[in-house]
């Protein structure tokens, strides 16, 4: 059984890989004309930023030593194209959301709540790169 504190440290190694993707992705559409893609892979690495940050305070105070990122991610190739750019990024998201259904089942009280949070709004930003709601995100019923 996984432990509010294992799952913690699970949601924040994805927070650091999704931090590292996104700020990949923005950085190779930024060759592309300017577009509503742009701005949500922007808000994106904003959000997912500030819930590493979230999170690393969350495992802190646990007792924890937060779990450090990667040197580097492994990013799929071609992303040259605003499509392949969208196809990453809801990759991504609902890595992130999968995630974060774990972390509900792991948590209990305030940290539930945080989860909560964190999953439905993952799961409503998978629509800006092209994703579709889901009756259960991230427990993958879909």
């Amino acid at each position: 059984m996984t432990t509010g504190i294992d799952a913690l440290q699970t949601t924040l190694a994805a927070e650091h890989a999704a931090v590292f993707v996104f700020a990949a992705l923005g950085g190779r559409a930024s060759a592309l004309p300017p577009s509503p893609m742009r701005s949500a892979l922007d808000a994106a690495y904003a959000v997912h930023l500030e819930r590493r940050e979230q999170l690393r305070t969350m495992i802190t105070a646990d007792g924890g030593d937060p779990v450090a990122s990667e040197a580097a991610y492994r990013l799929p190739t071609p992303l040259a194209t605003a499509e392949q750019i969208a196809a990453e990024a809801l990759r991504v998201e609902r890595a992130c959301v999968t995630t974060y259904a774990a972390l509900v089942a792991a948590t209990t009280d305030a940290e539930r709540r945080w989860a909560v949070d964190a999953l439905v709004s993952t799961a409503v930003g998978e629509a800006a790169f092209g994703g579709s709601p889901e009756a259960l995100p991230g427990l993958g019923t879909a």
